[in-house]
């Protein structure tokens, strides 16, 4: 089978990539190859589900930039869908005078990122918003909001076989070939050529990129983040989003709250080195992943770098009373009883040799194939202006 365009990984940004193709060129063929039996199996259907207002990011990043003209587009879509969120807003804290002028820096960045509506609370003021919070300033976000973008897969999904796209859904990619004018893609079940190649393949989206003849010196690093709920008795305590001030030095916001779009409110994550890339459990191992990635040497000069933050990591992941330590530090009321195990995802986080874990979204664009190496949050607010990008680059050249 000959296709105009191949899209491998059935997660929110491969079903964006598609969705813009289609729009803009009706005629093409086009087929997403998914190793699973459906889409948004993976990250995509295990993140938080918020919709990011774009206020952490550098200016002028892809981050920024995909996230502010992917939020309008995202919120647009889902509107024309019908499908349910809210634009609730959330709140950044400051616990400890310490945490404040990296507060301010927040709040500057967010400025320039073009957010409207910023405001700085102090206590009486945020907890107007959220009565059970503590802290000594915040920032409330009036962009922030929540949706399940599950849901929003299966609704491009929808789309998609509708425009008459094809899924190949339970074929695992084994072998890129390029010739001439054309890739020849092998799976597990199936061999199709293609003029075009998109790998939107998350968590080996490297390994992707290595079997195209793409030599990059960085790898995906999985980090897994554990969730709790919070006991239905107990929501009251939180009425939509509370974050911590983020430590810059590392590219996670830290435990936090966040109310779903179906009424639940989560309480974490942690962010642990998975023992296989889709370890959603503590016993969850790959004895070769494992390794490729413990001897990979940028993992060693991040465990070096972060072996503190690493540690404590671990122990909160193992340890309750740590956990609900750390959240206590924004809800003071939270107890261990408080909280049941909820979900966990994993993180494709690329890491480069030196050890540096890549804080911005990674797109490598080759003659024939785009490579989406890194897209972590907000990859999901982001999606369909990623999409939208990546299609106008491919329809440029098909």
């Amino acid at each position: 089978m000959k296709y105009d365009v191949a899209i491998i990984g059935g997660g929110i940004v491969g079903l964006s990539v598609a969705y813009n193709l289609s729009i803009e060129r009706p005629d093409m063929r086009i087929v997403i190859i998914e190793k699973e039996s459906e889409v948004a199996f993976h990250q995509t259907g295990r993140n938080s589900g918020v919709i990011h207002s774009g206020i952490y990011y550098q200016p002028g990043s892809a981050k920024a930039v995909n996230c502010k003209k992917g939020y309008n587009l995202l919120l647009e879509f889902c509107r024309r869908e019908r499908i349910e969120h809210d634009i609730c807003g959330k709140l950044i804290v400051a616990t400890s005078p310490e945490e404040e002028p990296k507060l301010m820096d927040i709040y500057s960045r967010g400025q320039e990122n073009g957010l409207k509506g910023l405001r700085l609370l102090d206590p009486a003021e945020f907890r107007n918003i959220e009565p059970h919070v503590e802290g000594i300033k915040a920032i409330f976000v009036p962009q922030a909001g929540i949706v399940n973008y599950k849901e929003v897969s299966l609704a491009l999904k929808k789309i998609l076989v509708d425009r008459q796209i094809e899924f190949r859904f339970s074929n695992e990619v084994k072998k890129i070939k390029e010739s001439d004018n054309q890739l020849e893609i092998q799976t597990n079940q199936s061999r199709l050529s293609c003029s075009y190649l998109v790998n939107c393949a998350g968590l080996y989206s490297d390994k992707i990129a290595r079997l195209h003849g793409i030599e990059h010196k960085a790898q995906i690093i999985p980090f897994r983040g554990e969730y709790y709920l919070l006991k239905e008795e107990k929501r009251n305590l939180v009425n939509n989003l509370v974050y911590p001030v983020p430590d810059p030095a590392f590219p996670f916001l830290g435990v936090h709250f966040t109310r779903r779009i179906g009424g639940e409110v989560d309480a974490g994550p942690n962010a642990v080195l998975a023992y296989k890339r889709e370890g959603y459990r503590k016993q969850d191992v790959n004895a070769v992943e494992f390794l490729e990635t413990i001897f990979f040497p940028g993992f060693l000069k991040v465990a070096y770098k972060y072996w503190k933050v690493g540690l404590y990591e671990m122990y909160r992941s193992y340890s309750k009373k740590a956990f609900v330590k750390a959240l206590q530090k924004l809800v003071p009321e939270i107890g261990e009883e408080d909280l049941i195990p909820g979900t966990s995802g994993v993180r494709a986080q690329l890491c480069d040799e030196k050890g540096n874990l890549i804080d911005d979204f990674m797109i490598l664009h080759k003659k024939r194939a785009v490579h989406v190496l890194n897209a972590p949050s907000p990859a999901a607010t982001s999606s369909l202006q990623i999409g939208k990008s990546i299609g106008q680059k491919i329809l440029n050249q098909v």
